[in-house]
């Protein structure tokens, strides 16, 4: 098991125990991964646990299940009480949560409109994602040899199961060759982003980041970085950029739900800067770790915090099925 288990999964309206989440071989997301899904993550506050943007994951969920013509059966605002529900129904502080809406048992054949849409939700206790030390000393990238889905082909707008193919030999090759994390270019050659990350370059005190454009999911943590850049008075820009601009940037880091705010230290053998976390990085680490901490006021309401929907432990009983 390469990961914790919980206790109870959320599956289509009913807590279950981990082991009894199961769902047919012969389901249609199995063989043509038809499933978008979120990663959002609830951290332990001096106040209880919190969801990070729950709102924000919750709209881009539903705009993935709406570009694939899915029609979730439960309604975003239900959703996000059982996201809440299931992680106090685990009674955890902290968490990785993993909503999922996805093609279920009907029939076989490409046209997945006859099989029904159905929904879950995990949660389990993740760690820094690249690493412990990465926060602070950085990862060591390459530049994918594989580029990232063209304009027309997949959604690179929808956070679909399909799309993390892609991902997968990005990360891979990275992994394979001692890399902690592979940079993929887009259709035109230009930057685009990780395997599950996005990408910022710093240089000349400017914040650079790929648009939408290139083949760049719009991430949670990317537009939280780029508010709090704004906050401290960085510029902030978005522009197509040349894969060079990555040996000769001053600050190189990637964002996500899973990685948070981790610096570049080297791309392609070559440092990035001095070869360690560089001081604009380490400022948007501040205000982004200041926020979900309780450090400072949240005033982009930005975190939601499980007592706040009413939700109580689960008791005992609900767990005992498993």
């Amino acid at each position: 098991m390469s990961f914790p288990k919980s206790e109870l999964i959320w599956m289509n309206g009913k807590l279950v125990p981990w082991d009894d989440a199961k769902i047919h071989i012969g389901s249609h997301v199995i063989h043509y991964a038809s499933a978008v899904f979120e990663g959002v993550r609830c951290y332990a506050t001096p106040e209880g646990p919190a969801v990070f943007r729950l709102d924000a994951h919750t709209d881009r969920l539903y705009a993935s299940a709406k570009i694939y013509r899915m029609d979730p059966p439960v309604g975003p605002a239900d959703f996000n009480q059982a996201i809440l529900e299931t992680v106090s129904a685990n009674r955890m502080d902290a968490c990785y949560i993993r909503p999922l809406i996805y093609r279920g048992y009907g029939q076989l054949g490409v046209n997945p409109l006859p099989c029904p849409v159905d929904m879950t939700i995990m949660v389990w206790d993740w760690g820094k994602y690249l690493g412990a030390e990465a926060l602070e000393k950085g990862v060591d990238v390459r530049v994918s040899s594989w580029t990232r889905i063209a304009p027309n082909t997949l959604p690179a707008m929808a956070k679909s199961s399909a799309n993390y193919m892609n991902s997968q030999l990005i990360k891979m090759e990275a992994i394979k060759e001692g890399y902690s994390e592979g940079i993929a270019l887009d259709a035109a050659g230009y930057l685009s982003e990780g395997s599950g990350e996005n990408l910022f370059v710093v240089r000349g005190g400017t914040l650079y980041t790929p648009p939408l454009v290139s083949s760049v999911l719009p991430g949670i943590t990317r537009d939280t970085v780029m508010t709090l850049a704004r906050r401290l008075s960085v510029p902030v820009v978005e522009q197509m950029l040349p894969r060079e601009i990555l040996y000769i940037a001053d600050e190189v880091f990637l964002t996500g739900t899973a990685a948070e705010i981790t610096p570049v230290r080297s791309v392609d053998k070559i440092g990035v800067g001095k070869g360690s976390r560089g001081p604009i990085t380490e400022a948007l680490q501040k205000a982004f770790f200041d926020v979900i901490e309780c450090r400072v006021p949240d005033q982009f309401s930005w975190l939601t915090f499980v007592r706040e929907m009413g939700v109580a432990a689960a008791p005992a009983a609900s767990k005992s099925s498993g």
